[in-house]
C-alpha cells in the first residue's frame, strides 16, 4: 500500500505533470450504416477515476477501442500527456502507456499467471534463455505492490475470475501504464472481490494513475468514481462530478430520448398463454426466470450487458439447457434438451450474432433461408422437395423485400439488413408459433429497422408470440406489449406497456 513517504513523492511528480493524461477531440467513427461515435470529446485527469455511462450502444466501447489503438479513428484528434499522438495498434498504445481490461479476459489458460503478465517481455539470462525464477520473483514483487494474493507459477485455468481479473490489472501496471481503462471490471464479481478491486484502484489512483472505469451500476459510480462522462448515441452528452449530481440525473442524462412514431405498432387480439416458464435457472448464469407469453403477444426482454437476457434466449430453445425449472408450450410441459426439440414444438430463435451463430457466410442466400425448414417440411420419402422450397424462398425474398441479385448470392456479399432479413425468412419458413428475436435489429440502417419492426408488428397480429430482446431502450418501449427488466441473472419487474418509460426501465436494470 502508499505510505506517507511515497505519497508525497508521488504528488510532486504528479505536480510537475499536466493536468490531462489523455484528451480525446472531435473524434468520430463510422462503421457501414452506423455512425458510431460524432464529434466526441473526453478528458482523463490524472490520478482521477472517471467513469463512462450510456446505454449499450452508446459509443463507449467503440471510443475505449479508438484510444486503446484497436480502432482508427476516421477524424478528430488523440492527446496523450499534452502531445498529438496517432495510435498504430494495440501494442503501440500499450507501449506509450495505455492498457485496457476487457470485459471478456484474454488471458491463456495453460500458462502460469507470471507467463502471462510477462509474455513477449520475459527475463532472459546471459544465454537468451527464459528465466523464470526471475520472471515469478518479478511477479510476486508486482502483487505485493498491489496486494494481490495469488501464486505466480500457478496455472490460470485453475482461478476464479475474480483472481483473472486481478492478474490482468497487474499485468496493465506492469507496463508502467498511466492510462487504465477497465470495462465491466465487477460485472462476475462477489461483494467482497469487489471491495479488493476498489482498494486497488484507489491504491492506483493515489499513485497518479488515470483510470477509465466502464460500469452501469449506479452504486459503483458514486463509490469510485470522482467524475463521470455520458454518451447517448454515439455522442457526447457532458461531465460532472459524481458530487455534483444524483442517480436520477445521470439516468435523465443517459436516457433523454423521446419515443417517436418510428415504432409503429399494430393492435393485436391477446389470446391464451402460449409459453410459459416458471423458475428457470441455468446454475451460476441466471437464477428463478417466470413469465408466460400469449399469443399475439410482443414480450420484451430489456436489461444491461451481463443481465442474462440472452441466455434465457438460450435455454428457451434448448442451445443452452436449463438445470431446473419448467417450460410449458400450450400448458404441457417440455424437456426443452436441445433445439431440435424446441423446433419440434414450434419455437424459433433468431440468435444475437447474425455473423457467428446466424449466417452461413460461405453458403447462398437460399441455402441460408431453407436450412431450417428442411428437418420435416418439404420432405417426402426422405427426399427434399426442392421444387416447393424453391417457391418459398421466392415468396420469402419477395415479401422481405430482400435485395439480392438472386438466391444463389452469397449470403456474406449481402447488407447487414438483408442478411437479418434472410434470417427471419429462415424462421418465418418454420411457421413458428414461438418467435424468439435476440436483437433483431442490431447493426442495420434506419430503413432496415423499420421493415423488421413491421414484420414482428404483422407477426404478433397474426397471433405469433412473440419474445423480443433488445438493447435498445426506444424499440423495446415501441414494440412491447409487456417489458420484463433483467439485472445480473435475475428478473427484477415486469412493465406493462402502459406504465413503461425509460427511466423505469434503467433504474430495474442498474438496480
Amino acid at each position: 500500500m502508499v505510505t506517507a513517504r511515497t505519497q508525497e513523492a508521488i504528488e510532486r511528480v504528479k505536480a510537475a505533470l499536466p493536468d490531462a493524461v489523455l484528451e480525446i477531440e472531435g473524434i468520430r467513427k463510422e462503421f457501414p450504416g452506423v455512425v458510431a461515435l460524432d464529434n466526441v470529446q473526453f478528458r482523463l485527469r490524472r490520478g482521477t477515476v472517471h467513469a463512462l455511462m450510456g446505454e449499450n450502444g452508446a459509443g463507449k466501447s467503440t471510443l475505449m477501442k479508438i484510444i486503446a489503438g484497436i480502432y482508427t479513428p476516421d477524424r478528430g484528434t488523440i492527446r496523450l500527456r499534452g502531445e498529438e499522438v496517432r495510435l498504430a495498434g494495440p501494442l503501440d498504445a500499450l507501449e506509450r502507456g495505455i492498457a485496457m481490461i476487457h470485459q471478456e479476459l484474454a488471458l491463456m489458460p495453460f500458462m502460469t499467471v507470471a507467463e502471462n503478465i510477462w509474455i513477449r517481455r520475459e527475463p532472459r539470462n546471459p544465454f537468451g534463455i527464459i528465466d523464470h525464477a526471475e520472471m515469478a520473483a518479478k511477479t510476486q514483487a508486482l502483487f505485493d505492490r498491489l496486494n494481490i494474493q495469488i501464486d505466480p507459477l500457478a496455472e490460470v485455468r485453475f482461478l476464479t475470475v475474480a483472481q483473472r481479473q486481478m492478474i490482468e490489472i497487474a499485468k496493465a501496471v506492469s507496463y508502467e501504464s498511466d492510462v487504465l481503462i477497465m470495462d465491466e471490471p465487477t460485472s462476475a464479481l462477489t461483494e467482497a472481490e469487489v471491495e479488493h478491486l476498489f482498494k486497488i484502484i484507489r491504491d492506483l489512483r493515489a499513485r497518479g494513475i488515470g483510470i477509465v472505469y466502464i460500469t452501469h451500476k449506479m452504486n459503483e459510480l458514486f463509490e469510485i468514481a470522482d467524475e463521470f462522462s455520458v454518451f447517448r448515441d454515439g455522442t457526447y452528452v457532458g461531465t460532472h462530478a459524481s458530487s455534483d449530481v444524483t442517480r436520477d440525473d445521470i439516468i435523465r442524462m443517459m436516457v433523454g430520448r423521446e419515443i417517436t412514431d418510428m415504432f409503429p405498432k399494430e393492435v393485436a387480439e391477446i389470446g391464451a398463454p402460449v409459453l410459459q416458464v416458471e423458475k428457470l435457472t441455468l446454475n451460476g448464469v441466471f437464477h428463478d426466470i417466470s413469465f408466460e407469453v400469449r399469443a399475439g403477444e410482443i414480450f420484451g426482454l430489456a436489461g444491461l450487458v451481463g443481465s442474462g437476457r440472452s441466455n434465457v434466449a438460450e435455454a428457451l430453445f434448448g442451445v443452452r439447457p436449463a438445470t431446473s425449472g419448467t417450460i410449458r408450450i400450450n400448458g404441457r410441459e417440455v424437456d426443452m434438451a436441445s433445439p431440435a426439440v424446441a423446433m419440434r414444438e414450434g419455437m424459433a430463435f433468431l440468435t444475437e450474432d447474425r455473423k457467428d451463430t446466424g449466417c452461413f457466410l460461405p453458403l447462398t442466400v437460399r441455402e441460408n433461408m431453407q436450412i431450417a425448414a428442411l428437418h420435416d417440411q418439404h420432405v417426402r420419402l426422405g427426399l427434399v422437395q426442392q421444387r416447393e422450397v424453391d417457391a418459398r424462398c421466392a415468396e420469402m425474398k419477395d415479401a422481405l423485400r430482400i435485395k439480392t441479385p438472386d438466391l444463389d448470392e452469397r449470403i456474406e456479399n449481402l447488407s447487414g439488413g438483408n442478411q437479418q432479413k434472410v434470417l427471419l425468412a429462415r424462421w418465418l419458413m418454420t411457421k413458428p408459433r414461438i418467435l424468439i428475436l435476440d436483437e433483431p435489429t442490431r447493426g442495420i440502417d434506419v430503413g432496415a429497422k423499420a421493415e423488421i419492426h413491421r414484420l414482428i408488428s404483422k407477426l404478433a397480429k397474426d397471433g405469433v408470440a412473440v419474445v423480443m430482446i433488445s438493447s435498445e431502450l426506444p424499440e423495446v418501449l415501441g414494440m412491447s406489449d409487456r417489458i420484463m427488466v433483467m439485472h445480473e441473472g435475475h428478473a427484477t419487474g415486469i412493465l406493462d406497456r402502459a406504465e413503461a418509460d425509460q427511466v423505469k426501465i434503467m433504474e430495474l436494470a442498474a438496480r
